[in-house]
């Protein structure tokens, strides 16, 4: 079985770039090939003030040995603030935009079948990209074309706070836990009436929707929720036994408030109900059980299943690319291949990206992983070893997240029931790849 990762994306925003970018006319680079004395190159991704910390030492070291190259950072919180600000500056021709950023789930076919993003093949000499995996630049070539180079690779998993579980007299899962499994657990750990030091509530799972249907739905079919040609390959059945489960959750008392569910779609990892103790179990990305770990002693495990499929293959984080318009393709060929194959760079980013795709830059991230990252580093080989390739999120996918989202606020609030929200789901996204 196959599926793809999906990540948060902008809604209307997104849906417009294609035809801005082809009516503006997205340029070729204009700057001087060598990039010749000082030069400032702008650079844009998502993440938490310790990612920002990271990647300011990270800079400092590559500023070091390029003295000629000043790097300005313009971090913002979650993929969707960039992902917005992106389609605006490329909606004005892409001058403005930074010249080196960070793009996930369909973006990077987006955006290279619109001409926004450096050809990576005309920098192939400042940065390496003839170590990376086929499968690991599926998502961000288009047409035989690379635009961008993935940070690291990551594959769901469900995460247990072993506390909890124990706390609330809950035999911890294994390996081998069906759906039914999760939701008898969550239920009864909503319903011990735990709570944390400082007296909040200890909810059974902590969901963010986005985080597993994907998952969920490789389960249930070939490729998951796209198939190879980029059209959708799952039905409103396969979507409603999803959002049914959630009912029985909800019903049951391991849930949240809806409310809080809501809300919680775009907290970052550090901010998340398990992370902070609340939750016993939630569903994220393996390299995500560092900040997860901090709530209490946690487990990795591929997430439940009623079936023979895990429905879980190793994927991209993110990629980083360059603007086809920035003035300085050298520099910022440069500062991608510091951040992605530089010895320097990985002792200190490590696995926070993802575990790299570059088997050097692996070899040296490996040795220095703890507890945590090595247990994240032994689930992805797990995945890696069993040969799961995905397909690419195709352009259209761009909604798929606020689909998702919209059809759970449907059922939660009960207005709708799983097959309605599912019957919607299935066809705003069909109108969208068609």
């Amino acid at each position: 079985m196959r599926r793809r990762r999906h990540i948060t994306a902008t809604a209307a925003a997104g849906s417009l770039l294609v035809g801005t970018l082809l009516l503006s006319g997205c340029s070729a680079p204009s700057g001087d090939s060598a990039d010749d004395g000082p030069v400032t190159i702008e650079m844009s991704w998502w993440g938490d003030d310790n990612r920002a910390a990271l990647f300011a030492e990270v800079i400092d070291k590559f500023e070091a040995e390029n003295p000629d190259i000043t790097v300005k950072q313009t971090p913002v919180g979650a993929p969707d603030d960039l992902f917005n600000r992106l389609a605006t500056d490329f909606g004005g021709g892409g001058q403005t935009a930074p010249d080196v950023f960070a793009l996930g789930g369909a973006k990077p076919q987006e955006y290279g079948s619109a001409g926004a993003l450096l050809d990576l093949g005309t920098v192939a000499d400042t940065v390496q990209v003839d170590k990376y995996p086929d499968f690991s630049t599926t998502a961000a070539t288009v047409d035989g074309t690379l635009y961008g180079l993935p940070t690291g690779g990551n594959a769901t998993a469900a995460f247990v706070n072993v506390d909890l579980f124990e706390a609330a007299g809950v035999p911890v899962p294994d390996a081998s836990w069906s759906w039914d499994d999760l939701i008898e657990a969550a239920n009864t750990i909503g319903k011990a009436g735990l709570t944390t030091a400082s007296g909040a509530p200890v909810y059974g799972l902590d969901l963010r929707i986005q985080d597993i249907i994907g998952t969920y739905a490789a389960q249930q079919t070939e490729t998951g929720i796209y198939d190879f040609d980029g059209q959708l390959a799952v039905d409103a059945d396969d979507i409603a036994g999803l959002y049914e489960k959630e009912v029985e959750l909800q019903k049951g008392g391991g849930l949240p408030d809806p409310s809080i569910i809501t809300a919680g779609w775009a907290l970052p990892p550090d901010q998340q109900l398990y992370t902070l103790g609340q939750a016993a179990i939630t569903f994220g990305y393996s390299n995500l059980i560092g900040t997860y770990g901090t709530a209490g002693e946690t487990l990795i495990l591929p997430p439940p299943t009623d079936g023979d499929t895990a429905g879980v293959a190793l994927l991209p984080s993110a990629f980083w690319s360059i603007n086809a318009n920035t003035k300085h393709p050298e520099a910022s060929a440069k500062l991608v291949d510091w951040f992605l194959n530089e010895p320097a760079a990985a002792e200190l980013i490590k696995d926070t990206r993802g575990l790299p795709f570059n088997p050097d830059t692996l070899a040296v991230v490996t040795p220095l992983l703890d507890a945590p990252g090595q247990a994240a580093a032994e689930y992805v080989q797990t995945v890696l070893d069993s040969g799961v390739v995905a397909p690419p999120q195709p352009d259209g996918g761009a909604n798929m997240n606020k689909y998702s989202q919209d059809a759970e606020t449907e059922v939660l609030f009960g207005r709708q029931s799983p097959q309605q929200a599912a019957e919607t789901w299935v066809k705003n996204l069909s109108s969208d790849l068609d």
